[in-house]
């Protein structure tokens, strides 16, 4: 293969995993011109159209998507190869594509950022914060973060965080213009903030607990959302209850009186957060360091973020 041939594949593949001329040619060193001109080279010697383009949007055609799932494991083999090689040289390099839950994001990952960076300035990290439970191998993810009833099968799981008791609060205005639910079959009279599942649409049921008797609840309201933030902000605003996962930003407004737990009593506790990959791959060396630094288990950098609890 001709280098140009090469580079005309890599160039085709980058816009495929990033569904963006303008984030691949960022990501190549390209000027979006030169990028669309070697597509269009690519298109021109296979005969053949890879790429729908609209104003808006990229995605592959049967063809593109065929061609890209044929090349993408070589790149991905060769990207490893490098990366080992280097480590081998006592140097962690490459791009690492982290899928992970808002509350990770905010919990486990920011707070170490420059911690890793420091430590490995040769690893660019590509986060994206997503609370639908897109599948890691699809969207093409070294690794993902999730709570740990939602992994996707054949994955192998490093756990980040304790088990964790779901709560259900809402704010003092909500309670005191509604009155306040004191069992699940209360609900049913009250506004609900619900969290949908993006994988099929359905909206998530809330689930209870107390001695041994367990209820799912079909909850409904104002607001149906699949992000947390929106759904904790919608409970501070008075918009109803919400049943959440994320502790960490709500301990903090029950402890300040902005939000108020009801029916703790009926709490239910859920699988922690973990971290989870293919088992179909190498573990490559920057996604080892990487568990290291959210596992504090990285000795060698200094630097502030609380252990995962």
């Amino acid at each position: 293969m001709r280098g140009s041939e090469f580079a005309e594949l890599k160039a085709f593949a980058a816009v495929v995993e990033r569904a963006s001329f303008a984030r691949a040619a960022e990501h190549l060193g390209l000027s979006p011109s030169a990028l669309s001109q070697t597509i269009r080279l690519l298109e021109a010697r296979l005969d053949t159209r890879l790429l729908n383009r609209t104003t808006r949007s990229v995605a592959p055609t049967a063809a593109g998507d065929q061609l890209y799932g044929r090349i993408a494991p070589l790149f991905r083999e060769m990207a490893e190869a490098v990366a080992e090689a280097s480590a081998v040289a006592g140097q962690t390099s490459g791009t690492l594509r982290i899928n992970t839950l808002g509350m990770a994001a905010r919990q486990i990952i920011a707070p170490r950022l420059s911690r890793f960076h420091r430590t490995y300035p040769d690893v660019v990290l590509d986060i994206l914060v997503d609370d639908g439970l897109s599948d890691i191998v699809t969207g093409r993810f070294d690794a993902g973060i999730r709570v740990g009833g939602r992994l996707e099968k054949d994955m192998i799981a490093v756990r980040l965080t304790q088990d964790v008791k779901m709560v259900v609060v809402a704010s003092p205005d909500y309670l005191s213009r509604r009155g306040t639910p004191h069992s699940p079959a209360d609900l049913h009279e009250h506004a609900c903030i619900n969290w949908r599942l993006q994988l099929d649409g359905r909206a998530y049921r809330w689930e209870f607990e107390k001695k041994g008797k367990r209820l799912e609840i079909a909850a409904e309201g104002p607001l149906v959302t699949n992000n947390s933030d929106v759904g904790v902000d919608a409970a501070l605003q008075g918009l109803g209850l919400a049943y959440t996962f994320d502790r960490t930003r709500v301990d903090e407004y029950l402890a300040q009186g902005r939000l108020v737990q009801v029916m703790a009593d009926w709490s239910v506790t859920r699988p922690g957060l973990f971290l989870y990959h293919s088992n179909r791959r190498h573990l490559q060396p920057a996604l080892s360091a990487f568990i290291d630094c959210l596992l504090d288990r990285d000795v060698s950098a200094s630097g502030s973020g609380d252990a995962p609890r």
